[in-house]
């Protein structure tokens, strides 16, 4: 089965969905091997008008990363490594030049909400939790997500939700400005295409003229700050409190 499945759909909107429902949608290296492939073919195909991300099932938009491929980690190179990888994956896909949507059918939380966070919007399910809850396992994002929602946030409302590693619901996302619409269950799928369509109606220049103002902005900085705190969060990993935290995570 594949792990990442791509669907083209309807006038150059391509959807790239997280097919790992039995863990969550987690991430490991074949995912982040597959995210590169497709943004690959976006920066070369004046075709593709949207990328939207999207997890399999009703549960999991994304729990982050796989454990038993992030269990491993135990020292700071071990985990830096790891982490700026995918850390640059997200930063090139900030970088895309077209629209990216992120339609969270599910749970959103750590490394999956940092993944939200990359998008140009965010669409959720009514109901469901969205959350960077890193800090309760005593580390900070690992993947970039505080530069990056600092980018796209109110000081304050970024730094509430970093800091308070509280699981949102999508309700309270959306008033702290996270969730850009929030879709009932019922027809959530065809609901979110629908806004989806309804955002990028200009025509694929026009598209890509507008996210090359921001893409601008981001070119200078982002990478590095992104980069620091990957570090920072790799420094805090092999520290005991995290090993505990992580134990006592798998043992609940």
């Amino acid at each position: 089965m594949e792990k990442v499945v791509i669907t083209e759909k309807k006038d150059g909107i391509f959807e790239v969905k997280l097919n790992r429902p039995d863990i969550r949608n987690a991430i490991d290296e074949d995912v982040m091997d597959q995210f590169k492939q497709f943004m690959t073919f976006v920066k070369s195909n004046k075709h593709v008008k949207a990328a939207v991300i999207i997890g399999e099932g009703q549960q999991a938009f994304c729990s982050g990363g796989d454990l038993s491929v992030f269990h491993q980690l135990k020292t700071k190179d071990e985990a830096y490594k790891m982490l700026s990888k995918i850390g640059t994956i997200l930063y090139e896909w900030m970088m895309l030049p077209v629209p990216t949507f992120a339609v969270l059918n599910g749970t959103a939380v750590g490394g999956g909400c940092e993944i939200a966070t990359a998008c140009d919007f965010r669409i959720a399910k009514k109901g469901i939790k969205i959350g960077f809850i890193q800090g309760t396992l005593a580390i900070t994002t690992g993947w970039g997500g505080a530069s990056m929602l600092l980018k796209k946030l109110p000081y304050d409302k970024a730094l509430t939700m970093l800091m308070s590693a509280k699981r949102y619901s999508s309700e309270e996302a959306f008033e702290l400005g996270f969730v850009s619409k929030i879709v009932a269950e019922n027809n959530f799928y065809q609901e979110s295409y629908q806004y989806i369509r309804e955002t990028i109606r200009s025509n694929k220049e026009v598209l890509r003229a507008y996210k090359q103002i921001k893409i601008s902005e981001w070119e200078k900085g982002l990478k590095q700050k992104m980069m620091q705190e990957i570090d920072r969060c790799a420094e805090l990993w092999e520290k005991e409190e995290h090993l505990q935290a992580v134990e006592q995570f798998l043992n609940s």
